[in-house]
C-alpha cells in the first residue's frame, strides 16, 4: 500500500462492500493495562491509544523490508480493524514479551502489536477480555491546547473506552495518511501531541457541517468527507505541523 491518502470511495473504513473484502483480512491488536487499584484516566487512555497507532506506523520496522512491514501492508491493504483488549498483572507482563511496542501516557499504558490473521492471534492476547474496557475521568478533561490536532468525539454515540481507543485510532491513521512526509516526520519528532475530547452537541454539528473553520501557519485548509456518514463517530479537526484539516468518517 502507497502512502497516498486512500480515495473515500475506496476507504478501508467504509461498510459498503469492496475488493478489499476479497484480500486476507487482518487485525491491528492493541492492549491496554487497567490494573484493579489503579486504572488508567478515561481521555488519557484515548489518547495514548491514538498514539500508539501513529507510533508503530511510523516505526522503521513497519516500513519497505522491515520485520513488520508485510504483515502492516496486508492489514492497510484490507479492511482495516482495530480490537482493543484489556491486562493486568500477570497478563500484563505475558502481553509485554511478545514483539510490540507499548506507549505511555499520564496514566495509561498501551501496548501495540503488528497486525495477526483475523482467526491467528497469539494465545497470550486472545485470552484477554474485550470487555470490561469502561473508564472515567477523575477529573474532567482541560481545554485541548489550540495548537493541538483534537480528536472530537460524537456527544450522542455512547461508547466503552476500548471502543472509543479504537475508534481514536482508526481517526489518527486517516489523519496521517492526510499528511506530506516532511509533516509526518516533525509530528513524529514532537511526540506525536493530539487531544481527544467529546465535543458539545453544537459544535458537533458545526464539525460534521462542513463549519469547522482553523486556519493553519501555511498550507490550505482541506475538508474530506466521507461519502453520506449516517452516524460519524469522530471528527478530526486541528493542526500537526500547520496543517489544517477536518475529517469526517465512520468506522465499521
Amino acid at each position: 500500500m502507497t502512502n497516498d491518502p486512500t480515495p473515500v470511495t475506496d476507504s478501508p473504513f467504509r461498510s459498503e462492500p469492496s475488493a478489499r473484502d476479497q484480500a486476507p483480512q487482518f487485525v491491528l491488536p492493541l492492549v491496554v493495562r487497567i490494573e484493579k487499584s489503579a486504572p488508567p484516566a478515561r481521555t488519557d487512555a484515548l489518547e495514548t491509544a491514538a498514539r500508539a497507532v501513529l507510533v508503530i506506523l511510523s516505526d522503521e520496522r513497519s516500513a519497505g523490508e522491515g520485520e513488520w512491514a508485510r504483515a502492516m501492508r496486508d492489514w492497510q491493504d484490507a479492511r482495516i480493524r482495530k480490537v482493543v483488549r484489556r491486562a493486568r498483572g500477570a497478563e500484563w507482563r505475558r502481553a509485554e514479551a511478545l514483539p510490540g511496542i507499548t506507549v505511555t501516557g499520564k496514566s495509561a499504558e498501551v501496548r501495540v502489536f503488528p497486525p495477526v490473521p483475523l482467526d491467528g492471534w497469539p494465545k497470550e492476547l486472545a485470552k484477554l477480555q474485550v470487555s470490561g474496557t469502561d473508564l472515567d475521568d477523575p477529573e474532567p478533561p482541560v481545554a485541548a491546547d489550540p495548537a493541538t490536532p483534537v480528536l472530537w468525539l460524537n456527544p450522542e454515540l455512547d461508547m466503552s473506552a476500548g471502543k472509543a481507543m479504537a475508534q481514536t485510532g482508526h481517526a489518527a491513521q486517516l489523519a496521517w495518511w492526510e499528511l506530506p512526509d516532511e509533516e509526518r516526520t516533525a509530528w513524529r519528532d514532537a511526540g506525536f501531541p493530539l487531544a481527544v475530547r467529546s465535543a458539545e452537541p453544537g459544535r458537533w454539528r458545526e464539525l460534521t457541517g462542513g463549519g469547522c473553520r482553523w486556519c493553519g501557519t501555511r498550507g490550505s485548509r482541506r475538508s474530506h468527507r466521507a461519502r453520506a456518514p449516517s452516524s460519524p463517530t469522530i471528527r478530526h479537526c486541528g493542526r500537526a505541523s500547520g496543517l489544517s484539516e477536518a475529517m469526517p468518517w465512520r468506522a465499521r
